[in-house]
């Protein structure tokens, strides 16, 4: 049985809002009288700017520092401006730091004092604090330059920082007014607020509060990921039915709520998101030989991590629809290249129909007519299934296209899988295998690629070759080219031989490269491949 509180619901609302609300007032007095002296360094580092400006640009300034005047009229004019302004100082020194002018004469002649000057001196406008023989000031320096822009010196213009200080004593009082009052209505509202809170909870009755609970739950339990909560301790307190599916398919045994996650699950990175307040996204993580793609992120109240949920996913599920949606894209863009080839065409037809070419439009049509009859007899009789043959079809577009020269060898024969899906995986091999080739060849100077497709119906084996005339790779690239995300290209790119090598430790298939710098490359695969005919 847990023990009484200290204190009644309505005696803790009092204490807590009349807390937030001396906060509230607290904060706003902090604001407010930053606000105060924020403003007023402004303006006074604008006056104290505009005076500084107009002693460095007045005529008397640099004709006496120009040796074409009595530098005295410097002190006569500085001190004259000083009075009609109210600054505390105005300090004219020549590029030496000897002072020109001084609020008191015997300072005139002696280096000027602050070690702020070292700008201003190489002829740049700023704004400092420093203290100097009048003491803590604001000083605003500007450069003074002769009518040929050389520069003379410079002019300080320092005002007191007091005035700060008045202007934030004068705004207290009203600050501290604001305050009582505020406090006052706090904690009326606060005893006022304790009662109503008292009479309805909330404005929710306890059955509510419970079917709010309920419908939670069932939200929780209906999500298609497998969901896990943990406490700010790293203990799990929640586990929906996916993810008790998703442990049983990881062979993990025993109730998980209660236990420690980083126990149960073998992966200290969750609890990390609990002491560090980050969250983790996208974590692969293996569990007894089962794959998921883990999310976790850190739950707040009232800004303290109390816990964290973590989302797991099978990482299976996920790579089929990556790899589903890498092989439409390989298609797409393999049609889209033949689409583009044809509109070409048909482009030139029709200029030869308005220019009247008829004579020779009909051995024109009959030449493409041929050349594709004769292209699509020589894949067709090598390549069975009628996906791949299009696709290669759809490349051998696409490289005319780009200007590239793709060969498909001689000795090209693959008959027809005997599972569909097997052609999935190949496309998007070769897919992937050819769309680097073409990258390669195109900064080269010979550009082209040749494709080997070979049944061996004795081993059944499939063996795709892939070899072009590119700029090569370096050892060290050869090492991290099948790494997700790697890619000498652009940033967004770097996934399609990291899917390709991952088809192909699928498929336990075997592959070796050979590659060296202005070289080209040779990518050669074995997959093991039943056809339909057997």
């Amino acid at each position: 049985m847990k023990g009484k509180s200290i204190f009644k619901l309505q005696t803790m609302i009092i204490i807590f809002v009349c807390c937030v609300v001396l906060f509230a007032m607290f904060v706003t007095h902090l604001l407010i009288g930053a606000t105060v002296s924020k403003n007023e360094h402004s303006h006074l580092e604008d006056k104290a700017m505009t005076i500084a400006r107009t002693v460095a640009k007045s005529t008397t300034v640099v004709k006496a520092m120009s040796g074409l005047a009595d530098e005295e009229e410097i002190q006569f004019y500085s001190e004259e401006i000083r009075e009609v302004t109210g600054v505390n100082f105005i300090v004219v020194f020549d590029m030496e730091g000897i002072r020109k002018s001084h609020p008191d004469p015997s300072k005139i002649g002696h280096p000027f004092v602050g070690g702020d000057e070292g700008n201003v001196l190489r002829g740049e406008e700023h704004i400092s604090i420093a203290e100097g023989t009048l003491g803590l000031s604001l000083r605003t320096f500007a450069p003074i330059y002769s009518a040929n822009g050389e520069q003379l010196g410079a002019v300080a213009v320092g005002i007191s920082l007091e005035r700060v200080k008045e202007a934030i004593a004068e705004s207290k009082t009203i600050i501290y007014i604001g305050i009582i009052l505020g406090s006052f209505v706090g904690i009326i509202g606060a005893v006022f607020l304790a009662k109503r809170i008292k009479k309805i909870l909330f404005g929710l009755e306890p059955s509510e509060i419970a079917r709010v609970l309920e419908e939670r739950n069932v939200m929780l339990e209906s999500m298609f990921e497998g969901l896990v909560a943990v406490d700010q301790n790293g203990y799990i307190t929640f586990v929906n039915q996916k993810a008790h599916k998703l442990f049983e398919q990881a062979k993990l045994t025993g109730e998980p709520i209660g236990q420690n996650i980083d126990s149960y699950l073998e992966n200290k990175e969750l609890s990390n998101v609990v002491e560090s307040g980050k969250p983790m996204y996208n974590k692969e993580s293996e569990i007894n030989g089962s794959h998921f793609l883990v999310n976790s992120v850190p739950l707040y109240v009232e800004g303290k991590v109390v816990g964290a949920i973590t989302t797991l996913r099978d990482k299976t599920e996920v790579k089929s629809l990556a790899e589903q949606l890498t092989g439409a894209r390989m298609y797409a863009g393999a049609l889209r290249a033949q689409t583009h080839e044809f509109m070409n065409k048909l482009q030139v037809i029709l200029g030869m129909v308005h220019m009247k070419f008829f004579d020779q439009l009909a051995p024109y049509i009959n030449q493409i007519t041929n050349y594709y009859q004769e292209e699509i007899g020589f894949i067709s009789k090598r390549i069975k299934d009628p996906v791949l043959a299009g696709f290669i079809l759809a490349k051998l577009s696409h490289a005319r296209e780009r200007g590239i020269e793709f060969l498909l060898s001689d000795e090209t024969y693959i008959p027809e899988p005997m599972h569909q899906e097997m052609t999935h995986e190949i496309v998007k091999i070769v897919g992937n295998l050819i769309n680097n080739s073409f990258d390669a060849v195109e900064k080269s100077v010979s550009n082209s690629v040749e494709l080997l497709l070979s049944y061996n119906e004795e081993k059944e084996e499939l063996i795709i070759m892939v070899r072009d005339t590119g700029i090569g790779m370096s050892e060290e690239i050869k090492k991290k080219i099948f790494e997700k995300g790697f890619s000498t290209k652009r940033e967004e790119r770097g996934y399609g031989l990291f899917l390709l090598y991952q088809s192909l430790k699928s498929l336990h298939g075997q592959m070796n490269i050979t590659s060296k710098e202005n070289a080209g490359t040779s990518f050669q695969i074995t997959l093991p491949y039943k056809s339909k005919d057997e």
